[in-house]
């Protein structure tokens, strides 16, 4: 059988003349470099200067599925869709002058019998000619293999939702669009969720069995985002962001209550019971809901929120959804700032001391003080103590912090007591953590800052909270026996709101119990106030059983001259609280100390500090 040999025949005798006629220098070509043009197999075509096609071989024909004479004369730029693009478009341009030497781009082409096929297009000049060269390269085949690689590379291989890269991806895109005005709601909301107790079920059943159960919880949440989530990109996206970390993105929300609602249903959800190859499982969840204006909200930060939430949501309990809380937030931000500047405040000197009197019930005189720790932030101004000592519980600067106190204070208690040397001195009660017991040596703290400042082991209190006394065994027990060994007082602070094991009382080396304000405040007649009688019963009861276990008790936050007076009538040793005076300076204490010996020595007062 005979045929026609390749770069021969009518075809190929019409692209030579159309050459030879519109270019002369082709008719110089040799003859075979125009047949291995015309045979080869990437799609090709000699593009003039104007843009239209001079020529085109028969892969370029077959590629765009027409014939080979009708392309030439065509625009090149329209084959390929070369004008989709204004920065494509200006090259293909800079290319046809001379300006570029070469383009290289991908364009997706339509088929005439319709499939769509992808194309990577080149462009460069033809030497000793102004024409440029154009190949047409199909790529279909490997931007097929790139997607399904990606695909895996994007998607979780248990539950096959979208992994954290593509969660991340389509969340940056989303607060992108967002800020070019693209339309919708402007706002946006996730719902970062957690399994609790996930890890039992892998360590109990097995990974295999944790995998099902991811893979079941994974398709009950899309249940419920199909549900719920509606948006110019179908508004919502499920990820498994590793472990048993899941999040429900919704691009274009419509509010919080939106969100809250999807977060409710997906609690919901997971709480249904789980029947995984005969085993029936029963999990919850904790749910973190951020719900936002999307402008100005940045992955990090919404991430950040969403964290918070959900570890605010553990915290509460489990099993439940919360929702961001600015407020709540700052003040975590201010305690983690608070926390990180806690240690060098205390060597910059930044804290300092005030005093509050405690003050004899019976004759109105200043038995005391109580030492009260003030920081001077340098961004939050003076905080008390309520602001950072459970901080610096959690941090151990509460050792360092401590042994400030004990030193300015006990230095302060022995000043008063040689700028007044004729009056009895009033002794200094210092507040005390339980892990500055267990964390450094207390006792030889107190031992040296007593020798140290010269003060008398009887003029220096130690308040430890009911809670961290009652129960005491072991090192903190011994500590406190050494301390009252050395003459140190020990008090219980707020007593009455902990264990109140009072048969414990009796092996305890306290000498003083601080009774709670919530006793005191019962006894208030004034402002409209309903005294309840049991109360005073109560406190009555505790002040006769301190008493006879040889105890003085000391009532905090006297507020009005009414309870004074109760309290002196079931005899009660000492008061303390804003009737008599707020926390204060030194020098005010000094001045009340003065003011008193004065009056001491003209003749009894009414009442001394008011």
């Amino acid at each position: 059988m005979s045929g026609t040999p390749e770069g021969t025949g009518p075809a190929a005798d019409t692209i030579r003349s159309a050459l030879t006629e519109r270019h002369p220098a082709v008719a110089a070509v040799p003859h075979d470099y125009r047949a291995a043009f015309d045979a080869a197999h990437l799609a090709m075509a000699v593009v003039g200067r104007d843009g239209e096609v001079v020529a085109a071989n028969r892969a370029l024909a077959a590629l765009l599925g027409s014939e080979q004479r009708a392309l030439t004369g065509r625009r090149a730029a329209d084959l390929v869709d070369l004008a989709a693009e204004a920065r494509t478009w200006q090259a293909y341009q800079e290319v046809l002058r001379g300006r570029q030497a070469r383009l290289r781009c991908t364009r997706r082409l339509k088929h005439p019998d319709g499939h769509s096929l992808w194309t990577e297009v080149t462009l460069g000049p033809v030497p000793g000619t102004q024409d440029v060269l154009l190949s047409v390269a199909d790529i279909s085949d490997r931007r097929d293999l790139q997607a399904r690689l990606r695909h895996l590379q994007m998607h979780d291989p248990v539950t096959r939702l979208p992994n954290r890269a593509l969660f991340f991806e389509r969340l940056s895109a989303a607060l992108e669009a967002s800020a070019y005005g693209l339309g919708g709601t402007g706002r946006i909301g996730l719902c970062y969720l957690d399994l609790d107790g996930f890890k039992a079920v892998n360590d109990t059943l097995g990974h295999r069995v944790g995998d099902r159960l991811l893979t079941a919880v994974a398709a009950r949440l899309t249940q419920c985002a199909d549900q719920y989530g509606y948006g110019r990109t179908g508004g919502h996206l499920v990820a498994r962001l590793g472990g048993d970390e899941f999040a429900l993105l919704v691009e274009d929300s419509a509010g919080t209550e939106q969100l809250t609602d999807l977060a409710r249903s997906v609690l919901a959800a997971v709480q249904e019971p789980f029947d995984l190859a005969g085993q029936r499982l029963s999990v919850s969840a904790s749910i973190g809901v951020v719900e936002r204006d999307a402008a100005g909200t940045s992955a990090t930060g919404l991430m950040q929120a969403a964290d918070t939430t959900l570890y605010w949501a553990k915290a509460d309990g489990k099993a439940r959804w919360t929702l961001f809380d600015p407020e709540r937030n700052a003040h975590r931000m201010t305690r983690q700032a608070l926390s990180s500047t806690l240690r060098p405040a205390v060597e910059r000197g930044e804290f300092e001391l005030e005093y509050q009197p405690l003050v004899d019930l019976e004759s109105g005189a200043v038995r005391g003080v109580e030492a009260l720790v003030r920081w001077q932030h340098p961004q939050f101004g003076t905080l008390t103590p309520n602001r950072f000592i459970g901080i610096a519980e959690e941090d151990g600067s509460i050792v360092p912090l401590g042994q400030w106190v004990l030193r300015t204070a006990c230095r302060q208690a022995r000043r008063w007591q040689i700028e007044q040397p004729s009056d009895a001195p009033v002794f200094v009660s210092v507040n005390v953590a339980v892990r500055q017991v267990w964390d450094s040596d207390l006792v030889g703290d107190v031992a040296e800052i007593l020798a140290e400042t010269g003060l008398a082991p009887q003029l220096l209190q130690l308040e430890l909270t009911e809670s961290a006394v009652m129960g005491s065994a072991g090192r903190p027990l011994q500590a406190l026996q050494a301390l009252s060994d050395m003459g140190v007082r020990i008090a219980i602070d707020d007593f009455g709101t902990g264990y109140s094991n009072l048969a414990y009382l009796s092996r305890l080396p306290v000498s003083v119990l601080k009774l709670d304000g919530s006793f005191v405040r019962g006894f208030r007649y004034d402002e409209g106030a309903h005294p309840n009688p049991a109360d005073e019963t109560i406190v009555e009861a505790l002040v006769q059983l301190a008493h006879r276990l040889g105890l003085t008790v000391t009532a905090e936050c006297v507020e009005t001259a009414g309870q004074a007076a109760r309290l002196r009538r079931v005899g009660c040793d000492t008061g303390q609280g804003w009737l008599y005076s707020r926390a204060v300076a030194p020098e005010a204490i000094a001045t009340m100390i003065s003011r008193q010996s004065t009056r001491r020595a003209d003749g009894p007062a009414p009442h001394p500090l008011v």
